[in-house]
């Protein structure tokens, strides 16, 4: 519809609710001119979130102006709005007057959803932009990662030089290369390339478990003679996360999925455990880092490599090639809870293989509901029973601390007596069959903002340190136990915390009761049974 006035012509473009009524001579614009400057107002330093949240309301604003607009016609002759030119929030078409001819309301998508005034066929155009042109991605060029394109520095030529552990190492523990070290920090430590390493055995087939992947960075871990062996990847991610990792994988026919089933709401699949079968045996790798390279990077991992194990003999019994602390049992067990018909031959397999030579317990846990006996099958309650069964008391083990290390926080409810110092100090303070229960100290290592902005990494470092703000501040109390990270016998100070590990430690953290390294969550773990050897763990200090 037009109407005239000594303003000028005005065009009111139609809408869904063309039918509704004009508003009764009383009612004011006010309404029409408070919407119309929200939706033309805007601070140019906003940020991007607020512009992409504005950007999906502008096709609402703008139909409000205009059925506003359409209703208060009558009063707007007499007063019209005038508007200052500004930027769009959202990119949408703006017609610019110049000062004295009029206004004109930004439209959404189409024309007929704007108010305009017929002079304003008479300005400049603009010219309209030119298409920048793409740049063309190198051939080299790394894909993207968290911290973008240009964050990873190149290694020296020696630092992917592999070696082998040393022989004699009962408990096989070890740490990860971290790229900015010191060659001497890196001696003894493994990289990815280091556990793949044709030195460890002939490959023929691997199963990888963990929680992130970098399908294509994962491949190129491999050497080239072994870089088409079978793959089997055990996940847990849904939906469109699953859908992501599977189009990673098409470029590469050898890489097989596994999807966990996790029986409950928030339960996550958090193992990071590689399987490996060679022509000389079989091996098991149980480590804390993500199949990203970042994680390999400039992070302090840990890991668990298991002695080579041979083949059993044919027609040997079942029961043949166990360990003293039955780590053949448990590991064929955590398997079958998978349910996954993707790993009967894996768990056929491993019943071949004589794995009477590890020396440590697997301590895992899979998501779900337990009672009776079953509780004690996975988790921290599976810790407190082998501390029960297999460590021994401590003439004045009230003053051995327990150290917790870890690399993520969640809640544990509103003071200390809800979870850390009743049901997990119950475990963590278990000390063979004694009926005492001491409290020990309690110290938690977790770096702080100082840490992490001196850290090899700098901030994008704490992308690995999730404790939200929120959760924080409803436990105040927890800070009361932390203490800073510190790694200097090890070097590694400033390449922050990815590993998990607790321990139970003498009061001059000369000797160790026991040891457990853990990728948390739904997971395996190993656990080390010292009673009361030393100097295993001299890496992390409490200060």
């Amino acid at each position: 519809m037009s109407l005239d006035s000594h303003h000028g012509k005005w065009t009111i473009s139609s809408s869904d609710d063309e039918d509704e009524l004009l508003p009764p001579s009383g009612t004011t614009g006010a309404s029409s001119r408070q919407t119309a400057e929200i939706s033309h107002s805007s601070p140019p330093s906003a940020s991007p979130v607020t512009l992409k949240a504005e950007a999906a309301r502008t096709p609402v604003s703008s139909r409000s102006v205009g059925s506003e607009a359409r209703r208060t016609a009558t009063k707007n002759q007499i007063n019209p709005v005038r508007y200052k030119t500004s930027p769009s929030l959202a990119g949408k078409r703006k017609n610019e007057v110049s000062e004295g001819t009029g206004w004109a309301l930004s439209d959404s998508d189409e024309d007929d959803g704007a108010v305009k005034q017929n002079n304003q066929a008479n300005l400049p155009k603009r010219a309209p932009l030119k298409p920048e042109t793409k740049k063309l991605k190198a051939e080299s060029e790394r894909p993207p990662s968290p911290h973008g394109r240009q964050y990873y520095i190149d290694e020296s030529e020696d630092f992917f030089e592999s070696c082998t552990p040393r022989l004699d190492d009962t408990y096989r523990f070890y740490l990860n290369k971290v790229t900015g070290l010191d060659r001497e920090y890196n001696s003894g430590a493994l990289h990815i390339r280091d556990l793949l390493s044709p030195l460890f055995g002939t490959l023929k087939e691997s199963v990888q478990f963990n929680y992130c992947f970098d399908i294509a960075w994962m491949v190129k871990q491999f050497p080239p003679e072994f870089r088409d062996r079978p793959v089997l990847i055990i996940h847990g991610d849904k939906r469109e996360a699953k859908a992501r990792l599977l189009q990673q994988a098409q470029p590469f026919p050898h890489v097989r999925f596994c999807q966990a089933k996790l029986d409950i709401a928030f339960g996550t699949h958090h193992t990071k455990m590689m399987l490996l079968w060679y022509e000389e045996g079989f091996r098991v790798i149980i480590l804390t880092s993500n199949l990203i390279r970042a994680d390999w990077y400039q992070k302090t991992q840990g890991m668990w490599m298991s002695p080579l194990f041979p083949r059993l003999p044919e027609g040997s019994r079942p029961s043949a090639g166990e360990s003293p602390t039955f780590f053949k049992r448990d590991l064929l067990e955590y398997l079958a809870s998978y349910r996954a018909p993707e790993l009967e031959e894996w768990i056929q397999r491993i019943k071949e293989h004589d794995l009477s030579e590890t020396r440590v317990y697997l301590v895992a846990s899979t998501p779900g509901r337990y009672v009776g006996p079953d509780m004690e099958r996975w988790g921290h309650l599976r810790l407190r029973k082998l501390l029960h069964e297999h460590t021994n008391p401590i003439p004045g083990e009230e003053r051995w601390p327990v150290i917790g290390q870890f690399s993520s926080i969640g809640s544990m409810g509103a003071d200390k007596t809800k979870w850390l110092a009743g049901e997990f100090q119950r475990t963590l303070t278990t000390l063979g069959k004694s009926s005492l229960h001491p409290s020990p100290p309690i110290h938690l290592l977790y770096p702080s903002v100082e840490d992490v902005r001196l850290s090899l990494e700098g901030f994008p470092a704490g992308g690995s340190l999730p404790y939200s703000i929120q959760t924080a501040q409803k436990q105040l109390w927890l800070h009361s136990y932390f203490h800073r990270w510190k790694a200097d016998r090890s070097g590694r100070s400033h390449a922050m915390p990815h590993i998990k590990t607790y321990m139970r430690v003498s009061p001059d953290f000369t000797q160790l009761a026991w040891f457990l390294i853990t990728s948390s969550s739904t997971c395996a773990s190993v656990l080390t049974c010292l009673r009361q050897r030393g100097g295993l763990w001299r890496r992390t200090t409490v200060r």
